[in-house]
């Protein structure tokens, strides 16, 4: 049998990480000299690189200098940087990846380092815009990996000092993406980083320190960094968003959607100033987004029209039966239960907001009948304590002033007696 043929991803990692440079890099502490030299030359091109690398996640790891610029570590002053050796000095932009591949891309070498350290970035990184460019047109101004992990300053994404931990991504990306003047030619909107950051997603993030909120790689990848096509838009929204996902893609409107040429999701909820959802988005109101497409006189604008009420109606009933309990509890009587039971219209309010985006008046209807039916026993209940409430009350009258009259007639009987006994001594 003759050689298999080898793989596209096969075929871009040989492409990048091939070149005439030593193998997987080998940890040596011989970095002093380089770093003394380069410390007393004054310049800061040089200065700079040799202080920040004592804080770099490689140094604390072991590795010096040679291991990604190679040369004599043996040797002291210029005899280091010998090219026959393998030293490259500072790397061109091609060569960035493929010295960071060197190690990043052998899962052997790795394991002895972090084993849960991916190993296939090098061939994300070929499949993505940034890659592409820059193997088919070397372009001077994509992102390599150094762009995002500041060489000599590298820090693991846990550290919140780190260029790629979850509160800095969104700027690092910004760098470039945020920079009118630098992303002039690319025909992309350089206004994601100001609109991100008006959005429930960062608010999330960096308000209530939810690192698990999205920020730019969780939707455009990592090192395999590409804009999210139409047709796959909500793919990427459902990673989270799944209910919604699920229901939408069963709808009516993810065919439509298709047909014209336009994605879900953002359709309604912008891309990047995501907003949080509310009641006030569905319906033909004002700051309804259904509006935009329908009208009162067709039936999908009726659909949307009713879908509202619907939701309004669980919301308003809910909460009159969450402020009657709330009333007679205040009050002192026992309405625990109620109020535990009323906690299913809640629950049933969510799923009739997420039912919405079946865009179907029934799905909504079922989920708010269930919560509606909640809210009623919650109520009667409520209204039951209260009319308990009056009517302890009013027993509790009835009995005062029975003791207050058999206290009365208790005085005066006394009285009487007292009279009497007096009576009787003065004859």
């Amino acid at each position: 049998m003759g050689a298999a043929r080898p793989t596209m991803p096969a075929l871009l990692f040989a492409a990048i990480v091939g070149w005439a440079v030593p193998a997987t890099a080998q940890p040596t502490r011989q970095a002093e000299g380089c770093v003394a030299c380069h410390l007393e030359t004054g310049d800061d091109r040089l200065v700079k690189p040799a202080k920040a690398f004592a804080g770099d996640i490689h140094a604390a790891k072991g590795f010096g200098c040679v291991a990604c610029h190679g040369g004599d570590a043996k040797q002291q002053g210029m005899e280091a940087m010998d090219r026959a050796q393998g030293y490259v000095g500072k790397p061109d932009r091609q060569q960035v990846v493929q010295v960071c591949g060197r190690c990043h891309a052998d899962a052997r070498f790795m394991k002895q380092y972090n084993p849960s350290l991916r190993v296939d970035q090098v061939i994300e990184y070929a499949t993505s815009v940034h890659g592409r460019r820059l193997r088919e047109l070397n372009d001077p101004k994509v992102a390599v990996c150094t762009s995002c992990h500041p060489a000599h300053s590298i820090k693991p994404p846990s550290d919140p000092t780190s260029s790629v931990h979850p509160l800095r991504v969104v700027d690092t990306c910004g760098t470039c993406h945020a920079d009118a003047k630098y992303m002039t030619g690319y025909r992309i909107p350089t206004d994601q980083l100001s609109k991100y950051k008006t959005s429930v997603h960062w608010k999330t993030m960096s308000a209530k320190s939810d690192l698990s909120a999205p920020t730019c790689n969780k939707c455009h990848g990592n090192h395999g960094a590409a804009p999210p096509g139409v047709s796959w838009v909500g793919t990427v929204c459902g990673q989270c968003h799944t209910v919604m996902a699920e229901l939408f893609t069963k709808s009516p409107h993810a065919k439509v959607f298709a047909a014209m040429g336009v994605p879900g999701c953002v359709t309604c909820h912008e891309s990047h100033a995501i907003q949080e959802a509310g009641d006030e988005m569905l319906g033909l109101r004002d700051k309804a987004v259904c509006a935009s497409c329908h009208s009162a006189s067709d039936k999908a604008g009726k659909s949307a029209a009713e879908m509202r009420a619907l939701i309004d109606s669980l919301r308003n009933e809910s909460d009159k039966a969450r402020a009657i309990l709330r009333q007679a509890e205040h009050a002192g009587m026992d309405v625990s239960q109620a109020q535990f039971d009323l906690n299913e219209a809640k629950g049933a309010l969510v799923k009739a907001r997420a039912a919405v985006h079946a865009f179907a008046v029934d799905a909504v209807k079922k989920e708010t009948d269930a919560g509606l039916g909640v809210s009623a026993k919650a109520h009667a209940r409520g209204v039951r304590a209260l009319r308990e409430l009056q009517f302890r009350r009013a027993g509790l009258v009835v009995f005062l002033v029975i003791i207050v009259a058999l206290i009365a007639a208790l005085v005066l009987k006394i009285r009487q007696l007292e009279r009497r006994q007096q009576s009787r001594t003065g004859g």
